[in-house]
């Protein structure tokens, strides 16, 4: 099996690849410890819980088999918000092996001789005839630039909380809209995660889901876990975690932020509640920082509470803002654990 399937499994090629294998799920998920359902256990589970899919195996096919068998499990769960957050985690995962296979000096090469191209990615999602490279030179910084059809830009940006992302911030000329080629790859990524969603979830044959009870149990064990902290009184800023202190620090000096690193900091405020006006003056930021401040905090601050927490210890870690860990750090899993904590033992 394409070692490039096993890291796209959503590709149309990597399905055909399955069905030329003539591999039966009642036959793979009925085999004793199969390493395909191990993996797809893993990735559901690490989706819930760290926001990715895990570890990639090096063998291609449990890699690409555990992807049909998590749709299996998700399916079996039958809840939206696992559902949601499943799709959305295979997506930041393609996102990032994305941007990595695309860098020129290490492109991805597969067994077949075949290579990841922006090209391949719009025609793998039907969107060759919405995208197009803009006429002339790159843009600022050298980066490519692209043109792509209002109708896919609504589509696969509306779920972006960043105001950079809203239409009436962008310019727009006989219905196209200009991005960049981050941008681009920002918006294949709401492309991979529709993906992901389509048909999930679907009835499942019981002689499946028969054999599939205590990957299932354990799944369910994840999901009960002890709840995150997300109630506090008014929010004490000292006892932020180091991470999220370290972003405020860096927001204050307007540094560029990632999107992916905002998320962190304005859940984590949303959440221990500190509202847009006491971030802004936390922050001190520009003007175009302080409308992106507080249209996400709007976002994330609903009238039943933050939706979507701020990312477990992991996740920031892999996202290299884990910085300046302290003793808490070493117990803890989760940055509202931390405040959590130091909440407590500040109070005693």
């Amino acid at each position: 099996m394409d070692r490039l399937h096993a890291r796209y499994p959503f590709f149309v090629a990597a399905r055909e690849a399955v069905d030329a294998a003539a591999v039966d799920l009642g036959e793979l998920v009925a085999r004793e410890d199969d390493p395909a359902v191990d993996r797809a256990v893993e990735r559901v589970t690490a989706a819930l819980t760290e926001h990715s899919t895990g570890e990639m195996r090096r063998d291609a096919r449990t890699e690409l088999l555990s992807y049909p068998v998590a749709r299996v499990l998700v399916s079996l769960v039958d809840d939206h918000a696992v559902t949601g957050t499943y799709a959305n985690a295979e997506a930041a995962t393609a996102y990032e092996r994305i941007v990595a296979d695309l860098d020129t000096s290490s492109q991805l090469k597969s067994t077949s001789g075949s290579s990841l191209t922006v090209e391949r990615l719009l025609s793998e999602f039907d969107l060759s005839d919405d995208v197009q490279p803009a006429d002339g030179s790159a843009g600022t910084g050298g980066e490519d630039r692209y043109h792509v059809s209002v109708t896919a830009y609504l589509r696969l940006a509306g779920d972006r909380d960043e105001d950079a992302w809203r239409l009436p911030r962008r310019s727009l000329a006989d219905g196209r809209v200009p991005v960049s080629r981050t941008e681009l790859l920002t918006l294949l990524r709401g492309a991979v995660e529709e993906r992901v969603a389509e048909g999930l979830p679907f009835e499942v044959p019981e002689a499946i889901g028969a054999h599939l009870t205590e990957e299932i149990a354990a799944i369910e064990e994840v999901l009960s876990d002890p709840p995150l902290p997300t109630e506090f009184d008014a929010a004490r800023p000292e006892l932020f975690p180091p991470c999220v202190t370290a972003l405020l620090e860096r927001a204050r000096a307007g540094e560029e932020i990632p999107d992916h690193s905002w998320y962190t900091l304005c859940g984590f405020c949303a959440t221990v509640g500190v509202s847009a006006d006491e971030l802004v003056t936390l922050v001190q930021p520009d003007d175009g920082v302080e409308e992106r401040i507080r249209y996400q905090l709007d976002k994330l601050a609903g009238e039943d509470g933050v939706e979507y927490p701020p990312p477990s210890c992991s996740t920031v870690q892999d996202y290299g803002d884990c910085v300046n860990q302290d003793e808490v750090c070493a117990e803890i899993s989760h940055p509202l654990s931390y405040y959590e904590q130091r909440l407590e033992t500040s109070d005693n």
